[in-house]
């Protein structure tokens, strides 16, 4: 059995990532990473570290390129860890125009708060820590 193939067993990937609770696509990071464990490891360690700078990014965003560049990062970050959903709010926040500090932009920090808060848990249960 692989690293994370007991978290997947059975799922195909859209299935896992869509599944109530599962926040990471495991077996796009198995691909992304070629299967190094290692590379996984420390790919997810540093989505759980930068993450929260994002979301701070997005929280000090006083304009709107500030705020889409925010939004931007986070969204690429999570693609590559397998965070899809947390990837397809970012790619919706940084679409929004306007002023960041508007009720459309407050949910959206929220929200993606939120998200990154359930896949962080869940690679701090995947990483054992």
């Amino acid at each position: 059995m692989g690293f994370y193939e007991k978290r997947t067993e059975g799922a195909s990937p859209e299935a896992a990532a869509a599944s109530p609770g599962v926040a990471i696509d495991l077996e796009h990071l198995q691909r992304y990473t070629l299967g190094n464990r290692s590379l996984q490891e420390e790919v997810l360690a540093l989505f759980r570290s930068q993450s929260e700078l994002y979301l701070q990014q997005l929280r000090d965003a006083s304009d709107q390129k500030a705020w889409s560049d925010a939004a931007h990062t986070l969204k690429g970050s999570a693609r590559s860890v397998g965070a899809v959903e947390v990837a397809r709010r970012a790619e919706a926040a940084e679409q929004l125009a306007g002023d960041p500090s508007s009720e459309n932009h407050r949910d959206a920090r929220r929200e993606l708060a939120a998200l990154v808060g359930q896949a962080n848990c869940c690679i701090a249960d995947i990483l054992g820590n």
